[in-house]
């Protein structure tokens, strides 16, 4: 799929551009997903923050420990919602339904985790997580202890906070630059691959 708009504001640089590390990177991508997620392209416009933007990412997204990769997308998807951020709505709503292999799960979780078909643990975990978004100030002992009654570990409970923080610049910059969805997201994990 292709959309002729815009998908950023600012100047998307030409891939000749890009130094070579953030070229592999993109070229790695794009091998793996069959397209280049936007936000590649419209970060790779500063390369300093490209490098340090997804080394946090990665150092978030991709660990081992108590959080699921698909726990770790809820987060993402529930607290990006809040912070009316479309890129990370659909693109992480995206990855969560092919991880969770369930096509309804992202939209349920955008809308109101609370009604979605989801465990208690990751209904506290999310709970826990838009507090995180919406009034860090007012996280207490209470919250932690919640999280333990479900089995997570503090490494676990700074895992929640951390993805939630670092996604919530995610969303600001995202909705600042004007950054656009690939259409491509909009049917991963809805629609069996072709």
């Amino acid at each position: 799929m292709t959309n002729a708009k815009p998908i950023s504001r600012y100047p998307v640089p030409d891939p000749a551009a890009w130094p070579d590390d953030i070229r592999a990177r993109i070229v790695e991508v794009q091998e793996k997903a069959g397209f280049v997620p936007n936000v590649f392209l419209t970060l790779a416009h500063r390369p300093d923050e490209f490098r340090a933007f997804f080394a946090y990412h990665d150092a978030l997204m991709l660990k081992e420990g108590g959080l699921t990769k698909g726990e770790r997308e809820m987060i993402v998807v529930a607290t990006s919602a809040v912070n009316e951020c479309l890129y990370c709505v659909v693109a992480h709503g995206a990855i969560l339904r092919i991880y969770e292999k369930n096509a309804l799960v992202a939209d349920q979780v955008a809308v109101n985790h609370r009604k979605a078909d989801i465990t208690p643990r990751q209904k506290t975990m999310l709970d826990f997580a838009l507090k995180v978004c919406r009034a860090s100030g007012s996280v207490d002992e209470a919250d932690f202890s919640a999280l333990r009654e479900h089995g997570f570990s503090d490494e676990d409970i700074w895992d929640i906070a951390a993805i939630t923080a670092f996604f919530g610049l995610s969303n600001r910059m995202a909705n600042v630059i004007s950054m656009r969805p690939n259409d491509e997201f909009f049917l991963m994990g809805r629609v069996p691959k072709k």
